[in-house]
């Protein structure tokens, strides 16, 4: 268990996303009329580059939000996925890129009809901590953020591909055009992780030292409370709880006890919590995958659910971990 603040238990059960009677067929090319309602001389561009997200999704070097948008994100993930396979690392989607991704343009899309497991995920969260602790499980607010999870997209992208629909409310039974992401990725094991401070990444690498996966992280704004130096996995948590300290959140007014806020996955460290062998300090999920990237942490490293699941299937305790900060940017215009 991590020291410190926060402390958290494993409760036995399946990963909290399924595809239970869920009822989709690849639509590929079929999906163009729908995707191109709105803006005819971009699908081509979309699709495109929701494929080449997906792939570098599956892979595991993370676009970070699937969200159609060719930007620095993915071009850094996809020089780092080229340097990884001895290429060149020019961040364009040439074809021996392509082919070595596997980018299937014709498999980008799913027609998804919304299922009542979905529904059964969403309920009242509310916005303070004591309400909060008084909870059972801490859900998504709405369908729309189940699904953009689901699909690990931005909220944005639906509404690119879905122009007709009132994401609002959109309920069981409904039909939605969603990027297919996959839920179940192939696991390679990391030997060490290389958490990249400058560049707010974790590289996770092998015994050899080959690169097998890179995953984009948020960090703390302040430059006194990033970690530094080595440190190891201690503990892997499912579906943690999360210890509020009134001490460690000093904005925070009227609550002037510890509290024990419920698992789920608007949990404040999401679904899965990796415990490192530094006081407080661990890698964990998020409740707001759409600001993975960006400062504002309390000191811990976040990752987007789904990326927090894959990373830690891929570690176990005393896996090292080691805090660089090399200054070299990723890409030259990073989003």
């Amino acid at each position: 268990m991590p020291m410190g603040p926060h402390t958290f238990f494993c409760r036995v059960g399946s990963v909290f996303r399924t595809r239970a009677a869920v009822l989709a067929v690849a639509i590929g090319l079929v999906a163009a009329p729908l995707v191109a309602a709105k803006s005819p001389g971009e699908s081509a561009s979309l699709r495109t580059t929701v494929a080449l997200q997906i792939a570098l999704d599956r892979s595991g070097f993370s676009p970070g939000l699937i969200d159609g948008i060719f930007g620095g994100k993915t071009t850094a993930s996809l020089r780092e996925f080229q340097r990884s396979r001895g290429m060149p690392a020019t961040g364009n989607l040439d074809a021996a890129t392509r082919a070595a991704l596997r980018v299937d343009e014709e498999d980008a899309f799913l027609r998804y009809t919304v299922t009542s497991a979905d529904r059964a995920a969403v309920g009242p969260l509310p916005k303070g901590w004591i309400e909060k602790s008084q909870l059972d499980r801490l859900p998504y607010p709405s369908l729309l953020e189940a699904l953009c999870e689901k699909f690990h997209c931005s909220q944005g992208l639906l509404a690119k591909l879905n122009p007709a629909r009132n994401l609002a409310a959109i309920a069981v039974g409904d039909t939605l055009i969603v990027p297919n992401a996959d839920e179940d990725p192939p696991i390679t094991r990391a030997a060490r992780l290389e958490v990249d401070l400058g560049n707010k990444v974790i590289r996770a690498y092998s015994s050899r030292g080959d690169m097998v996966a890179l995953f984009y992280c948020s960090l703390a704004a302040r430059k006194e409370k990033l970690p530094s130096g080595q440190a190891e996995v201690v503990a892997v948590a499912v579906n943690p709880t999360y210890t509020f300290d009134p001490q460690m959140w000093p904005e925070v007014k009227g609550v002037d006890t510890k509290l024990t806020i419920p698992p789920g996955p608007r949990n404040p460290v999401g679904v899965r919590w990796i415990g490192l062998s530094l006081p407080g300090v661990g890698m964990h999920g998020t409740p707001n995958p759409e600001l993975i990237g960006k400062t504002g942490s309390h000191g811990c490293i976040r990752l987007t659910n789904w990326d927090a699941v894959r990373l830690s299937r891929m570690v176990s305790t005393g896996t090292p971990v080691k805090f660089v900060n090399p200054g070299v940017r990723l890409a030259e215009a990073p989003r």
